[in-house]
């Protein structure tokens, strides 16, 4: 196929008077917009398109190693739709990306999909023990094991982790039938369900629910970010880990097993899912705890946790203050030698704002007991400061 050269009207022009009448009369394209246009030059390593009302966008180095399949596919004439990376770019063409518009318009249909509830033939790529990895227009989707019909959950008794994935192992390379029940790019997360609604469509059921609802339910499933509660059949309601409880929460299935009746507000309807909290309907310990403390204070903490920030002291149930590894000199190893997890120790509150629920702690290494204020006896998880 002969090498069409690209039209160099833009580079003969730039800095002409036509040129900055053709500015002021068309908007360049946004970066991160998506534009159509048409092929016009197919290059080693460049590929020219014609982006009407704009101009000649380009696609080149690595933005074309990274479609270099999608290229090979493409020929002078043909209709692309592209991702603008710089409106002004070298020479000055718009650059452009091929890929990037690929994945926006994929993730833009697995919204719309998860609108429509299509039902999708999706092949099991692998499986964890959290559910499995399913491939969907070239990305990766995750159906939970909560949301697995009841023919392929694993039937796993004493709810050993390993045994689940070893379970969940055996339906690597089968075809199940699914639909999208969320999709965000942002995050690069795509999540499938396999459990039908019946005759009912999912907007009708969402309809019946208003944020501020107590509602009541069955655990249905547990997951690293929440649990899956059921609200009807073929209807759950996911409960964030952070909505949980007011303490901290590293692991929802310590605090629940599948089965298990609860009672919950809802707090967010989006997007045809209902979210819902738990703690929300118990007292808020940072509201008592405004009543308690105050900036200066002296009080006694035990460490529940270590992050790359520092240490969490637990004052109270449901109350946890940062201990900030600048007062170790950013070591690690001499924070966690002078407060060991599990252990009590005297604290001066520097930083104190019950309503954003931030708590700071300063460490006083020797003070006498009888300083401290009274508590109540610290819980074994508290609410990170932030």
């Amino acid at each position: 196929m002969d090498i069409i050269t690209p039209p160099m009207i833009v580079m003969e022009n730039k800095g002409s008077a036509m040129d900055e009448v053709l500015k002021g009369t068309f908007l360049l394209p946004a970066p991160g917009s998506l534009v159509e246009g048409t092929v016009i030059a197919k290059d080693k390593m460049a590929l020219y398109i014609d982006v009407p009302p704009f101009g000649t966008g380009l696609i080149f180095g690595r933005e074309y190693l990274n479609a270099r399949e999608l290229i090979k596919e493409i020929n002078p004439g043909d209709l692309v739709t592209a991702k603008v990376i710089e409106s002004e770019g070298e020479n000055g063409y718009i650059e452009l990306s091929l890929k990037e518009a690929k994945q926006a318009m994929v993730w833009s249909e697995a919204k719309r999909a998860a609108e429509s509830h299509e039902l999708f033939d999706l092949v099991v790529k692998s499986a964890n023990k959290g559910g499995l990895i399913v491939s969907w227009q070239n990305l990766d989707g995750f159906i939970p094991t909560s949301q697995l019909k009841p023919e392929h959950y694993p039937k796993v008794t004493d709810g050993n982790k390993d045994k689940i994935g070893e379970e969940l192992k055996k339906l690597v390379g089968e075809k199940l039938q699914a639909f999208v029940i969320g999709a965000d790019p942002k995050e690069g997360k795509l999540i499938f369900s396999e459990k039908v609604l019946g005759n009912k469509s999912r907007k009708e059921i969402v309809a019946k629910y208003n944020i501020g609802d107590v509602v009541e339910g069955e655990i249905s499933g547990a997951v690293d970010f929440g649990v899956f509660v059921k609200l009807e059949e073929g209807f759950e309601g996911l409960v964030h880990i952070s909505e949980i409880a007011w303490s901290l929460v590293e692991n929802p299935r310590d605090h629940f097993k599948i089965g298990d009746k609860i009672r919950a507000k809802v707090i967010e309807i989006k997007d045809d899912k209902v979210s819902l909290s738990i703690k929300a309907l118990k007292p808020n310990p940072w509201e008592e705890a405004s009543t308690k403390y105050k900036k200066s204070d002296r009080v006694k903490g035990i460490i529940i946790k270590y992050n790359k920030y520092g240490a969490l002291a637990s004052i109270e149930e449901g109350v946890a203050g940062l201990v900030h590894i600048s007062e170790f000199g950013g070591n690690e190893e001499t924070l966690k030698k002078a407060l060991e997890l599990g252990k009590g120790y005297l604290f001066t509150i520097t930083v104190f704002d019950p309503k954003s629920q931030k708590l700071i702690l300063a460490f006083h290494e020797k003070k006498a007991p009888a300083e401290v204020k009274p508590e109540a006896a610290p819980a074994s998880d508290g609410t990170a400061a932030t």
